[in-house]
């Protein structure tokens, strides 16, 4: 598979940091007590335009918090976080939305399709929320499904598709707002090895186009695709270290 798109993702930052954690906390009241669980303790982190970052840990170490918070779905407790230069600590949760939008591109696990519209209409979806013209929201998709080669899919629904085609369809649906960052949380976690693969590979060939891409896992063979790993423990970074390739 080859993937063409041309990307302007990391275009224009000057060196600037795509993402920038200071000091960062997130405390969670447990439910039912008093007690406060700290999810993330003083997280400092910096990716650079173009990085391929794995976030790995145990179950409880806090990556799928951490995630939330780059990724503008959750909010620090205290600390400082910028995406592309703006402070994004203090949103609400409207300006949060915008900035998932503009900004943020979304590869899950579980796919997160919507079952009764089409490959198409699915990865219009974000396009439609920034108001982008009908015409025009076609005409980019179709060139992100061509990019993940299932244009003779595009007006199928997911469940006419297999897993690994459901997964390409997410990646063109994370591409087609050209998006900063993309964060892919677990994106092989429901395929079989040699689908898995394939879709790491797409991951791999974006990043060599340019693209800034994070990935949470906690498969060992899954962040050996990624240039860089930063591993979780009781919500502090243990290790931050490059993979050798």
């Amino acid at each position: 598979m080859t993937v063409t798109a041309q990307t302007t993702t990391s275009v224009g930052l000057k060196g600037q940091p795509i993402a920038h954690l200071t000091e960062l906390w997130k405390i969670y009241a447990k439910p039912g007590s008093d007690v406060a669980v700290e999810a993330l303790r003083g997280v400092d982190l910096v990716v650079q335009p173009g990085e391929y970052m794995a976030i790995t840990g145990p179950s409880g170490s806090g990556k799928s918090t951490l995630m939330n918070i780059i990724g503008c779905l959750d909010r620090p407790s205290k600390g400082r976080y910028l995406l592309g230069g703006q402070d994004v600590s203090l949103l609400d949760d409207n300006a949060l939305s915008e900035i998932r939008g503009r900004r943020l591109g979304f590869v899950f696990q579980s796919f997160n399709l919507i079952a009764q519209l089409t490959v198409l209409e699915n990865v219009e979806v974000p396009l439609f929320y920034l108001g982008i013209h009908r015409h025009e929201r076609h005409r980019r998709a179709m060139r992100m499904i061509d990019m993940v080669e299932l244009t003779d899919r595009s007006h199928h629904r997911p469940p006419e598709l297999s897993g690994g085609e459901q997964q390409r369809v997410a990646i063109a649906r994370a591409l087609v707002n050209e998006p900063l960052l993309i964060l892919a949380d677990e994106p092989t976690g429901n395929l079989d090895t040699k689908t898995g693969q394939m879709i790491l590979g797409i991951f791999d060939r974006m990043n060599a186009q340019g693209r800034t891409i994070i990935l949470v896992t906690h498969e060992r063979e899954v962040a050996q695709h990624c240039k860089r790993t930063i591993a979780l423990r009781d919500g502090l970074i243990v290790s931050d270290a490059p993979q050798p390739h």
